[in-house]
């Protein structure tokens, strides 16, 4: 059981790191660009790691169309929303408003899946909400710059995403809907990549390439595997009180890497904001079925 804590630990030190690593990345690179090249690493990693693996069933329309608004939307502008935030956003910040993403998609599925939506959610959302409105408070206005409304498209489409692989997880196996979506979100991505080329910013550092390819297939491809396996482990419920650490792994990290202080307002937001998602994704069900969902939508 340790070794799968240390696991959960390591891939949570991933994504955390990842914001900065991100705000690093887009000195160096066109967002556009950076995010055609992160997703084409992506998919090179999941067609090697699918041969043998992957058994591809017969898609009907309502498949395609799925998978379709899933890669533009899931893919291709929840990558390049991402990284054309973080040029102007702060790394903490981001990494607080994407924290908000469970909140978002259990909205989300009361809306569109008629799932219920309960006191306890409602009460969670607003005090995760209310994590993020304090921390984008400077002054006496709320401060939206553009990053931050990128940032905030990256997490509605993000929790989009999640709502359609829960659709498609009825329908397709996840090595599937996860390798066709992002093809379909690359070859939507890039006749807008070549139309930008001749004014892209194209880093000629080979560190940056590295850091760039460590970004695309150990963060998104290896962790998300190890994670996906631990969860198996340890159970979902245990699992996400890690992911929970996502934000403040993102503060660590901008004070190591980029010498950004964390403030007294985004440590307090940033506890507002676990709180609402903790009281909005706990439920009374039992254990073996919150487990069950909780692994599929992963």
């Amino acid at each position: 059981m340790l070794r799968s804590y240390l696991l959960l630990i390591f891939c949570v030190t991933a994504w955390g790191s990842n914001f900065v690593f991100g705000k690093m990345l887009v000195v160096e690179f066109s967002p556009l660009f950076l995010s055609a090249m992160r997703l084409l690493f992506i998919v090179l990693f999941l067609l090697i790691w699918s041969r043998g693996r992957l058994k591809m069933p017969k898609l009907t329309r309502t498949d395609w169309l799925l998978l379709a608004v899933l890669g533009v939307v899931g893919v291709f502008i929840n990558q390049w929303s991402f990284y054309k935030g973080l040029v102007t956003a702060d790394p903490t910040t981001s990494a607080l408003i994407l924290a908000l993403t469970p909140i978002t998609t259990a909205l989300l599925a009361a809306l569109f899946l008629k799932e219920s939506l309960t006191g306890r959610m409602a009460i969670g959302s607003v005090i995760g909400t209310s994590g993020v409105l304090f921390v984008i408070y400077t002054g006496a206005e709320l401060h939206f710059d553009v990053g931050i409304l990128w940032i905030v498209l990256t997490m509605l489409t993000f929790a989009t995403s999640i709502i359609l692989v829960r659709l498609l997880g009825h329908r397709l196996p996840p090595l599937v809907t996860t390798l066709v979506s992002n093809l379909i979100g690359f070859g939507s991505m890039l006749p807008f990549v070549l139309i930008n080329i001749p004014s892209a910013t194209v880093s000629t550092s080979l560190s940056s390439w590295i850091l760039l390819f460590i970004t695309a297939v150990v963060m998104h491809g290896i962790v998300t595997l190890i994670w996906n396996s631990q969860l198996q482990q340890v159970g979902a419920a245990k699992a996400a009180m890690f992911a929970n650490l996502e934000p403040f792994i993102a503060m660590l990290f901008g004070l190591l890497l980029l010498a950004k202080p964390v403030t007294a307002v985004q440590f307090f937001g940033a506890v507002l904001i676990i709180a609402g998602v903790t009281l909005t994704t706990t439920s009374k069900e039992p254990r073996e079925k919150k487990k069950l969902s909780s692994i599929t939508s992963r």
